[in-house]
């Protein structure tokens, strides 16, 4: 094995990925009402949507520890790659940064490189799939690197979500400064700029909520026919397909993936939430 390829649990896996020794999701932390909920395999998304919904206080998530990093990294393949959520949302990059030095102190040299996202999601899951078929091509270490990279800072996230509030009161959206979401029937169309949460507009209703993105995913795009569209949503699937049919009716994409979000991603989500990267 020439590679492997890392992800912390805020990124989903394609299902023909998830048995692949070539692939690890390291996994996230949550907690809900004092109950710890691991975000691996055993991880039940709609349980665990019923517990937030039935919970009074906001449910929390923690990263994986630097010698748990340093484990995935333990591996015969000579080039490991690691995704990791945004390090402006989450301590996930910092903890694998740790986890490299750790490795390196303890068993020596190994290419190990860690990608901050500066996403979520399916937007890890996005760059991981580039690196894993480039490795598959035979490109060098040096190169993979520098073509996610590259992947990366042109990659654009977005997303509808039906309750930000995990999201406030978490902290994530402390940025925001114009987010105007007085009524429920107001849905915020956000992204990401450099890995922040930002706003790019704003709806009235879910349905237009989701035009108003892909009308903005297909504006952004550049170059789509060599690029995969990914989708991801918590417990939506007729959004997630609507959202790929409005995309798809502007613009032309190389591939698409529709994912169900794992723990940490429907955590942040909600139910209803769809995420989309290109």
């Amino acid at each position: 094995m020439k590679y492997k390829i890392v992800i912390d649990s805020c990124g989903e896996l394609p299902f023909q990925y998830q048995n692949d020794i070539r692939f690890e999701r390291v996994p996230l932390g949550l907690e809900v009402e004092g109950e710890v909920i691991m975000d691996d395999e055993n991880f039940d998304q709609i349980d665990f949507l019923k517990k937030v919904a039935a919970s009074s206080k906001c449910p929390k998530s923690f990263c994986p520890s630097p010698e748990r990093f340093m484990e995935a990294y333990r591996t015969e393949a000579e080039n490991v790659f690691v995704f990791t959520l945004s390090s402006k949302l989450s301590g996930s990059y910092n903890s694998a940064e740790l986890g490299k030095k750790l490795y390196l102190e303890k068993y020596g040299h190994k290419n190990i490189f860690i990608c901050d996202s500066e996403s979520a999601s399916c937007g890890e899951t996005n760059q991981a799939l580039l690196a894993a078929k480039l490795c598959e091509e035979g490109l060098s270490f040096e190169e993979v690197c520098r073509r996610v990279s590259e992947y990366r800072d042109h990659m654009h996230t977005y997303f509808v979500l039906d309750n930000l509030e995990t999201l406030r009161k978490n902290g994530r959206l402390t940025g925001i400064k114009a987010l105007v979401a007085s009524t429920l029937s107001i849905k915020p169309v956000m992204g990401s700029e450099k890995g922040a949460i930002i706003q790019l507009g704003q709806a009235i209703g879910i349905k237009k909520g989701l035009a108003k993105m892909a009308a903005a995913v297909a504006a952004d795009a550049v170059h789509p026919e060599e690029k995969t569209l990914m989708i991801t949503h918590c417990n939506c699937l007729e959004r997630a397909e609507a959202v790929k049919d409005m995309i798809l009716q502007k613009i032309s994409c190389g591939d698409v993936v529709i994912m169900d979000t794992r723990g940490v991603s429907s955590m942040y989500a909600n139910d209803g939430g769809v995420i989309v990267t290109l």
